[in-house]
């Protein structure tokens, strides 16, 4: 069997890992005043934070429609796959889960769809699971049950460092935004049961100090890190920001550490310098 494996464009994996773990992307839609974009680098970063501060405004994601879906998969599978797993970002985040599903029914069998519960490289640890499946496993509902069983072992979360993306989009009160700006305040967040909620709250101008003291609060409540990979991904960092994180996290011993920055969609809702590791914490 050969089984394809794709993921929504919020996977943010570098295109060297796209390639060397053979995942192909269906891009979300970003848009910017009245035009839309694909995420899958027709723009960039920049040009999310340039329109933000242009325009005081956040910028719309939008998910894949159903017929886009049809048609990925089916031009997916005619590149010679027998079936193919495809990863969402969280149903509790996005619509993009039900229009795939509804997508694949037409395809008798051969498409599974999965509910990362996720976003970020939150889901690329499980596409990355699955497809060290594939190695010795040709049924993808099988595939597909043993990814599901380990998604609440995904440790996903973020320390922002301005609160203007979150007040922007509707997730911070403007009390909350003011008191918190003038505190320097750098929220957590985290992703629980499919949703982003928030976490810790750090305070400071030293963004590489709090780093260091949000992965060392991270490891030690989710304290049990599977070793085989850690993510740490950025919308946008200082060199410093990711040395600190990798200082941080360098005693686990995780056998691979990625650096990896977060796509349009992602980046939308969070803005500069947000930063955050992920990884299984199990020890399958």
């Amino acid at each position: 069997m050969k089984i394809a494996i794709t993921a929504d464009s919020i996977i943010d994996l570098t295109p060297e890992l796209l390639s060397k773990y053979d995942i192909k992307i269906i891009p979300l839609n970003v848009i910017l005043g009245g035009e839309e974009y694909y995420d899958d680098g027709s723009i960039k970063q920049e040009d999310i934070f340039d329109y933000v501060k242009k325009n005081n405004v956040l910028p719309k994601t939008a998910a894949a429609s159903e017929g886009f879906y049809n048609e990925r998969f089916q031009e997916i599978l005619d590149e010679g796959y027998d079936a193919l797993i495809h990863f969402n970002i969280s149903s509790g985040m996005s619509v993009s889960y039900t229009n795939a599903v509804n997508a694949s029914k037409a395809f008798n069998g051969k498409v599974r769809v999965i509910d990362s519960a996720s976003l970020s490289t939150g889901v690329a640890l499980q596409a990355i699971y699955a497809r060290t499946l594939t190695e010795t496993e040709s049924d993808i509902n099988v595939i597909a049950e043993k990814v599901e069983k380990r998604r609440g072992a995904v440790q996903a979360s973020f320390i922002i460092e301005k609160l203007d993306y979150l007040h922007k989009g509707g997730r911070c009160s403007s009390t909350a935004y003011l008191f918190g700006s003038a505190m320097g305040i750098r929220p957590q967040i985290l992703v629980k049961d499919g949703k982003m909620i928030s976490g810790k709250k750090y305070i400071g101008r030293n963004m590489p100090a709090l780093i260091k003291k949000y992965c060392k609060d991270t490891l030690t409540e989710f304290s049990t890190p599977n070793k085989s990979m850690c993510f740490i991904t950025y919308s946008s960092a200082t060199p410093e920001m990711v040395q600190a994180a990798r200082e941080s996290i360098k005693d686990v011993g995780f056998e691979e550490i990625y650096e990896t920055q977060a796509g349009c969609t992602v980046t939308s809702h969070c803005g500069e310098n947000t930063l955050g590791i992920l990884y299984y914490n199990d020890d399958l």
